[in-house]
């Protein structure tokens, strides 16, 4: 036996019933010889790992734009935050761990610049519409190796597209990651907004402190143990927390929506933001011919709005306002 078949063995021997076991994936969009040592799903995770469009999430915003400190997250860090809890609950309840932290290391790879205000501004403009899950989906089946994509498996191309909208993913792992992408950005994004001095912890609602724990840890803590505790055995299809929490959880989110999501101070740069990701598509959707050699081809298969969106929506922030410098902005002149 290969090391890859003594894996998939190991699976039907440790992991419950209802996971998504490595040698039985629907399969990928181009077939392609199996791996000696790795799993389907161990191939996935390593795919995005190394993908350019996962190393450039260290530089795209998560809540706080162009943050002046070392310690305010960024849109990789959420990422990895997302991976480690999802693995904590699927190895809690017995699912594939590799499936899920696959999923959650693609989940946001067509992240905007600017974060949800660049989504916003490429919605606003595109005709056919722009959702970030759709182009992460877009970046692993057609972006990333020059129009090859990664040809992951279903199941992580499922996981992905459906992280954040329902229906929820065909996958428990695909569904642990979308309860770890909440439990993860809402508790971080609290951190952050303390340190900026946007909040504070007492302002938390007193019955979230209750349920949930007076601290980021503890609040992840009983996030994942509700998940555990409503998803065991006797839950066959979704992935859920127990009704206590996922009050007092729904309660946090509206919070932190009212005081920093649409806090004027968090949001003082967005409408830049966003003006400066209009202006960029309406450059480059009229000059085509400015756009990269490798986006040339969307260009020809596509259009050039197809591929402005495409460029645009891979641009970190300073990438952006580099981009837009150079576009808009007159440069000094002087004799040599």
């Amino acid at each position: 036996m290969t090391i890859r078949e003594e894996l998939c063995a190991r699976e039907h021997k440790m992991l419950a019933p209802r996971a998504a076991f490595s040698d039985q994936t629907r399969g990928r969009q181009r077939e392609e010889p199996e791996c000696d040592v790795r799993t389907a799903y161990q191939r996935d995770r390593d795919r995005i790992l190394h993908s350019r469009a996962f190393r450039r999430l260290k530089h795209k915003t998560q809540v706080f734009l162009s943050p002046e400190g070392d310690h305010y997250r960024t849109r990789l860090t959420h990422t990895l935050e997302v991976a480690q809890i999802a693995r904590t609950i699927a190895r809690a309840l017995r699912l594939n761990e590799d499936l899920a932290e696959a999923v959650a290391l693609g989940h946001d790879l067509g992240h905007t610049p600017f974060g949800h205000a660049g989504e916003r501004a490429l919605r606003q403009v595109y005709p056919l519409g722009f959702h970030h899950y759709e182009q992460s989906l877009r970046v692993v089946d057609k972006l990333e190796k020059n129009g090859l994509g990664l040809n992951l498996t279903c199941e992580v191309r499922n996981g992905i597209v459906r992280h954040t909208v329902d229906p929820p993913a065909d996958t428990l792992e695909g569904q642990i990651v979308r309860l770890s992408d909440r439990a993860a950005y809402i508790n971080h994004d609290i951190d952050d907004a303390i340190r900026a001095g946007v909040i504070r912890e007492e302002d938390i609602p007193a019955s979230v402190h209750r349920t949930l724990g007076e601290s980021k840890s503890a609040r992840i803590n009983a996030l994942v143990n509700s998940c555990i505790e409503a998803s065991g055995p006797d839950s066959r299809r979704l992935v859920a927390l127990t009704p206590e929490v996922n009050a007092s959880f729904d309660l946090l989110h509206s919070f932190m929506f009212e005081q920093v999501y649409t806090n004027p101070v968090c949001k003082s740069e967005e409408r830049k933001a966003i003006d400066m990701v209009i202006w960029l598509y309406q450059y480059f959707s009229c000059h085509a011919d400015r756009l990269p050699e490798d986006f040339q081809y969307i260009v020809e298969e596509e259009g050039p709005e197809r591929a402005s969106i495409d460029y645009i929506a891979g641009m970190t922030d300073r990438f952006a306002v580099q981009c837009f410098e150079n576009f808009f902005v007159p440069k000094g002149w002087g004799m040599k």
